[in-house]
Formats: structure tokens, C-alpha cells, sequence
């Protein structure tokens, strides 16, 4: 008779037997930048003698090495979007001693799993993940097994906008931003508006949108008063997506463009149809990009503190020493509590496309 095979103790079971985060077991039997105080110390080491816990080579390298790396995984680093995020990332990362690894995925959710994957097997010991999230089930337990497996060898993790999964974030008001601009434009007299939005399978998309349509809703305007056209979410997708609503008779006279880069493509598509900005059309993006002011027409959008987010993005998975102190047990204070949620509010900064309709 052959002998079944051991099932290997993982570090998240030692972590859960003795009552702590995976990052505290593994700095109790690793070693690590961070002391860990004798009594837990004892209650992880009695733990994992209890279950025959074998160290994993690849979490003692983690703990070990003299340098902190980061793997900043985004949708599109030629995005200004993605590059204002990055920089704030950036210099946080810096101030830390930290090295920085990017990794672009042209909003592909297989492509975002397997930098995530490669960042893992690369030993990096946190992961960034900046860029709206997929809704998509496949993609959410695939990304779900890549982090946790991260987690339990002793890495980090976070995000920048929604993901829906677990860990901290820092999170733009998007579905607040959306409601705002529609609240902006019915304040100036529009009735009829379009939407040029990207695929509804990114969470982003998803939340503005459904903020623009549910500030109309209280208005008391029908549902028909928004004419959502969905693209790319990119200057070509906002090209796409102007041009359409022209060749479909042109009946809003605002819109919205779910980013600033679709808002940049609808402009230059209006502009080729003959459509005046904002006699003929408001226009009105979301970000607040620096190119945005510098457009002709000087282009409204939902100002988002973009360095900002970035930077407490990259304090949240390194861990900031004012809000990452030790607690009285040597557990960090962090990790105590549940995953951490920084909000980022989103601000409409009306500018010269956005104007009260006229009559046509």
C-alpha cells in the first residue's frame, strides 16, 4: 500500500491557530524589519510545532531580503490617468528605499492575473494593483487565489479603485463623482444627455455610470433622457462613441464622458463633425488630467487627486510608520483591523465646454 502524500501546512493555518495575521507568523519564525513581541512569538512557534509546519523557502527569501521591491501592476502606463497615480506611487516607494516594478495590462484581466503571478514567483514583497476592476467571476477567484497565496508566504497587497476583493484600497468617489456632474448639468438646464462609457464589465465604468443615471432618476427625468453609448474605454472609444451619437442624430445637449481620455477623442471627433463646443454640445469628462485645462475649449471633468492616491496607495502596502505603529502584543495596530478603505472624494470643475444649453 503507497503512503498518501502529507497535505503541506500552509502559513495562513499557523497564523489562524495561534490567533494572528499571516505577516505577524511570519515575522514570529522568519525574521523580519519589525519585532514581534516573546509572548506571541511563543504562541506562533507553539502553534506551528503543532501542526508540523515545514518554512517555506520562498517566504524566508521574502523576509529576508535587504530591499523591499513593489510590483505596480496598471491598465495603461500611457494613460496620464495611470501615470499621475504612478508617480505619487512612486515617491513613496523612493522615500522607502523601495525598487518599483511596472507592469501594464491594456485592461486584459488575464494579463493583470498573470503579472500578479510573475511579480509572486519574482519574489516581490508587495503588489500594487492600480485600474478599475473586473466584475467578472472567473477573473475574482483566479485574482482571489494568486493575492491570498502572496499573503500567506508574508507579502502585501492593495489596490487603487474598486476590485472587489479583499485587502486595503484606496478608493475615488467615482459613483459620487458621477452623481455630481449630472447635478452640475441639470443645475445649468440640460434635460437630454449622453454617456460615452466604456465596457460595463469594469467596475469603474460600472460605478460612475450608475452615479450619473441615479442622480437624473431623483431629478424625476425619464430613464430615455440618458443615452448611454459603451466603447473603449480609451481616446479612440471617445472618438467611437461622438461620432456614433452624430451619425444617430444628435438629440442631447450635454456629455459625459466616463474619463478624460474618451472626453479627449469625443472632442476631436466633434470637432471633425462639426459639432461646436459647448454652442451646439456641453462636454465634460472625469479625472481632471493636467491636459484637460490646456484643451481647446478649456475641458470640464470630476478633479480626483490623482499623486495622492497613488501616494497612500504605495504607504498602505508598505506601511506608513505613523499609522503602522506595533501594539501592546508587538502585533502591528493594521493589522488588528480590518482591511483599510482610504477614500478620495471627486470634485466637478466646470470650465469652458460646459455652458446652459441653447436653443436649437
Amino acid at each position: 500500500m503507497v503512503d498518501q502524500p502529507t497535505r503541506q501546512i500552509t502559513l495562513a493555518q499557523v497564523a489562524q491557530a495561534a490567533g494572528v495575521s499571516p505577516a505577524t507568523a511570519s515575522r514570529a519564525l522568519h525574521g523580519g524589519d519589525r519585532i514581534v513581541g516573546d509572548e506571541l512569538r511563543a504562541r506562533v512557534v507553539q502553534a506551528a510545532r503543532r501542526l508540523r509546519y515545514v518554512p517555506n523557502a520562498h517566504a524566508q527569501a521574502l523576509a529576508n531580503r535587504a530591499r523591499a521591491t513593489v510590483g505596480l501592476v496598471m491598465h495603461d502606463v500611457s494613460d496620464p490617468y495611470f501615470a499621475a497615480i504612478t508617480r505619487g506611487a512612486m515617491e513613496v516607494a523612493a522615500a522607502h528605499g523601495a525598487l518599483v516594478m511596472l507592469g501594464s495590462t491594456f485592461r486584459s484581466p488575464d494579463r493583470e492575473i498573470e503579472y500578479v503571478s510573475t511579480f509572486r514567483s519574482q519574489r516581490a514583497q508587495a503588489i500594487l494593483i492600480v485600474g478599475s476592476g473586473f466584475s467578472d467571476p472567473d477573473y475574482l477567484d483566479a485574482m482571489r487565489a494568486e493575492l491570498f497565496q502572496h499573503r500567506d508566504v508574508g507579502g502585501r497587497y492593495a489596490f487603487v479603485s474598486h476590485h472587489d476583493l479583499p485587502g486595503d484600497a484606496v478608493l475615488p468617489d467615482n459613483a459620487a463623482g458621477g452623481a455630481a456632474v449630472a447635478r452640475s448639468l441639470l443645475e445649468l438646464g440640460h434635460r437630454r444627455f449622453a454617456v460615452a462609457a466604456g465596457p460595463p464589465t469594469l467596475t469603474t465604468v460600472e460605478h460612475r455610470v450608475a452615479g450619473f443615471v441615479s442622480a437624473i432618476d431623483e431629478a424625476g427625468l425619464p430613464r430615455s433622457a440618458v443615452h448611454v453609448v459603451e466603447r473603449e474605454f480609451s481616446e479612440n472609444g471617445g472618438r467611437d462613441a461622438a461620432h456614433a451619437l452624430v451619425r444617430g442624430g444628435l438629440d442631447a445637449t450635454a456629455l459625459f464622458c466616463v474619463s478624460d481620455v474618451m472626453a479627449i477623442g469625443a472632442l476631436t471627433a466633434l470637432r471633425e463633425q462639426g459639432v461646436s463646443v459647448p454652442h451646439d454640445l456641453s462636454l465634460i469628462g472625469f479625472d481632471d488630467i493636467p491636459v484637460m485645462r490646456h484643451l481647446c475649449p478649456a475641458t470640464s471633468s470630476v478633479r480626483l487627486d490623482l499623486e495622492g492616491m497613488g501616494r497612500e496607495a504605495m504607504r498602505l502596502v508598505l506601511g506608513d510608520p505613523s499609522s503602522d505603529e506595533l501594539g501592546a502584543d508587538g502585533d502591528s495596530v493594521e493589522e488588528a483591523v480590518d482591511p483599510r478603505r482610504v477614500h478620495f472624494p471627486a470634485e466637478v470643475v466646470l470650465r469652458a465646454s460646459t455652458t446652459a444649453p441653447t436653443r436649437r
